[in-house]
């Protein structure tokens, strides 16, 4: 049992929110006071409970308690003993009364983790908080939070809580969240609780699992996505403008939509609601990316981006369709990014042969519509993996450290060969009549995909 303890809108009920994976629990407010009674929850591995987070109500009068507790006529280092009589007078249901559940749920607990907003000075009313804290003869496990701010004491905080011997400290940001920072606070726990040693080291294993298998999930959700917009076709008479028109507004509204639904399953993987979209500070509404994926704009500010590449051929194709009126999703577009990744225009050519016999026109997402459709694929699963459960506040991926950004820049500049082939290869793309459900290419072209994202994210990072 671990009670969640520390002074008024310090992230107690933040913590629990983000250890919990639940967004929805309690009530987040700068306001003090928010939350005025325990409350609890399970965490727990194969059906079995392993820890009880209790959150408690904030301490604000922690200079009058222990005026209070020091009155009180007890064995001087009995100091439990001075709690319970504290628990039974008048004071703990008046002046007291919040102080009193914290204590109350303290003496209940196996140990405690004591939330600090790290942006705070160490302040006298802290302290005495810890010297109360202390006379429930429980283990306090100090949590520094909003450690990622750029105004945080964190060093303060830890020459301060050395010298009240609390040497075990975790650092926990509750708003830009680590799988890494947590299994150093359960790891810190451990050293404080020998006896549920075995208990913790399970959920941390678990843990760690659960986030690996979080990971691969996206990963894979972002491989099916981009070998269905691959192979997504439309075919039109290449003598029939209004047709190939038609045929291009049906092809993006299809990748379009699996992108929607790329994003919510995402969403859901993550265990965020689908109103948390408006808080991620990325140009998302409804499910949907307001930037168009096909803008040369939009291909334009990518190339910004990655600098090279499959992007820069991108823009500089782009002025070559404007120019020339264009072919649906533009023929400059395709050139220039194909002489930009170095890749040439021989598979565009021999695959077009037997259309252009038969007079159609083949319309597909080009090189650079699918490498910033990979791009922002990839920042949202960035994000929704960085993002804690209490964070209230939009995610602001420019503000990430440098290390922790992924860009989606293909090995050596070329587009992944599952992509190419998913385009000579229509029946693997779920967006087209001739889908094969259950195909073996299809499986084999996303597990290949799946590799070389996750080859260009170890090289990113």
């Amino acid at each position: 049992k671990l009670a969640i303890v520390g002074h008024t809108n310090t992230g107690k009920t933040s913590l629990m929110r983000t250890l919990t994976r639940d967004a929805n629990f309690g009530e987040v407010a700068p306001s003090p006071s928010t939350t005025r009674q325990v409350e609890g929850m399970l965490l727990q591995v194969d059906g079995q409970a392993i820890v009880e987070l209790y959150d408690t109500p904030g301490l604000e009068d922690a200079g009058g308690l222990i005026e209070t507790l020091d009155a009180i006529d007890a064995a001087r280092h009995d100091g439990p003993g001075r709690i319970q009589q504290f628990l039974k007078s008048d004071s703990a249901n008046q002046r007291f009364e919040q102080e009193a559940r914290v204590l109350t749920q303290l003496l209940d607990s196996d140990a405690a983790l004591y939330v600090i907003d790290a942006r705070e000075p160490v302040l006298g009313k802290y302290q005495d908080e810890l010297a109360i804290l202390a006379l429930c003869a429980r283990p306090v496990l100090p949590v520094l939070n909003f450690t990622a701010s750029t105004d945080e004491r964190g060093q303060e905080w830890l020459e301060a809580l050395a010298r009240v011997n609390l040497h075990a400290v975790a650092k926990f940001d509750t708003v830009l969240f680590s799988i890494e920072a947590e299994t150093r606070l359960w790891q810190k726990l451990t050293s404080l609780l020998d006896q549920h040693g075995e208990r913790l080291k399970q959920l941390i294993e678990h843990r760690e699992l659960q986030a690996e298998w979080q990971h691969n999930a996206a990963i894979r959700s972002v491989a099916e996505l981009l070998i269905d917009a691959a192979g997504c076709q439309r075919t039109a008479d290449k003598e029939d403008a209004s047709a190939q028109q038609q045929a291009s507004v049906s092809l993006k509204a299809a990748i379009a939509e699996q992108e929607q639904r790329a994003i919510t399953q995402l969403l859901s993987l993550y265990q965020f609601r689908s109103d948390d979209i408006d808080l991620l500070d990325l140009p998302i509404r409804d499910g949907r990316w307001h930037t168009d994926l096909f803008d040369p704009t939009a291909l334009g500010f990518y190339a910004g981006r990655v600098g090279r590449g499959a992007g820069a051929g991108a823009a500089a194709g782009a002025a070559v369709d404007v120019a020339s009126g264009g072919l649906s999703l533009g023929a400059g577009t395709v050139i220039g990014t194909l002489v930009g990744a170095g890749l040439g225009t021989t598979w565009a050519a021999g695959r077009n042969l037997l259309d252009n016999a038969r007079g159609l026109m083949r319309i597909q997402a080009d090189d650079a519509t699918l490498t910033f459709l990979a791009w922002r694929q990839m920042q949202l699963v960035q994000t929704l993996a960085q993002r804690g459960h209490a964070s209230v506040e939009p995610t602001r991926f420019d503000d990430m450290p440098e290390n922790t950004k992924q860009q989606a820049v293909w090995p050596n500049d070329r587009l992944p060969s599952p992509l190419i082939t998913a385009r000579l290869k229509p029946r693997v793309s779920a967006l087209n009549d001739e889908h094969s459900p259950g195909s073996s290419t299809r499986d084999r072209l996303v597990s290949e995909l799946v590799k070389t994202i996750r080859q260009m994210n170890t090289t990113n990072t």
